[in-house]
């Protein structure tokens, strides 16, 4: 076990997280300190993004005051080096899009430092506009493909050969309004696309890799009317 002498100061282990991400993205984000030091799984902000956590303090490994901490030497350290603040919106991967909690209180403060991505002084006005922009876009839907088709829906109690994860439970597509769209299978990169720009409502289907232990896409659920074009195309 490492002594308490030879254990790296919490300031300067986010000032690495930090230096990588920026080094990696042209910003960085509190997410991205967290992972960097240890504190956060990125499978977690993953099962948040898709409402099967509440809010992302519960999934960080420390307590509340040394999470206050981090923040705030995350903060001093973009401030020092010149960042630029950019607030970023960060919405559910379920059909209702919510606004994602960091917090356990949501102070509106508080949630503010978690959204915020400090920016790369080195990009033009335009370039960080553009950074801003791409960040704050919503996520794909991603509709799970289970393992387990004995599941059942939380909300009507049906079942099916695809789900949303909801905080509450699976969700079969039927209850998230996604019943009417068509699965594309993956292997053929241009259809897919012609029908993804057609489409006005789209998600990507994932299933869940033994050996891999990872999540992989498996197709896109599109519009009808968006596929029958690009097959004709």
């Amino acid at each position: 076990m490492m002594s308490r002498k030879n254990r790296v100061p919490l300031a300067d282990r986010i000032a690495r997280a930090a230096e990588a991400a920026l080094a990696a993205q042209h910003f960085v984000s509190a997410i991205d300190i967290l992972i960097g030091i240890g504190w956060l799984d990125a499978g977690a902000v993953e099962r948040w993004r898709r409402g099967q956590i509440d809010c992302l303090e519960e999934a960080v490994q420390a307590n509340l005051p040394r999470i206050a901490e981090a923040m705030r030497l995350f903060g001093s350290w973009a401030i020092t080096r010149g960042l630029f603040p950019s607030p970023t919106a960060y919405v559910g991967r379920t059909p209702d899009r919510p606004t994602l909690r960091f917090s356990r209180g949501g102070n509106p403060a508080i949630e503010e430092s978690y959204r915020t991505h400090w920016v790369s002084p080195e990009l033009s006005e335009k370039k960080r506009e553009r950074l801003a922009e791409t960040a704050s876009r919503a996520p794909e839907l991603v509709v799970i493909q289970p393992l387990n088709t004995e599941w059942v829906c939380h909300r009507c109690g049906g079942s099916g050969g695809l789900l949303v994860m909801e905080s509450a439970g699976p969700a079969c597509l039927r209850c998230v309004g996604l019943d009417d769209l068509e699965y594309l299978p993956a292997g053929d990169a241009l259809l897919t696309r012609r029908a993804k720009s057609k489409s006005s409502r789209h998600a990507v289907v994932v299933r869940f890799s033994r050996t891999r232990r990872r999540y992989e896409r498996q197709g896109l659920l599109v519009e009808p009317q968006a596929l029958a074009y690009a097959q004709k195309s």
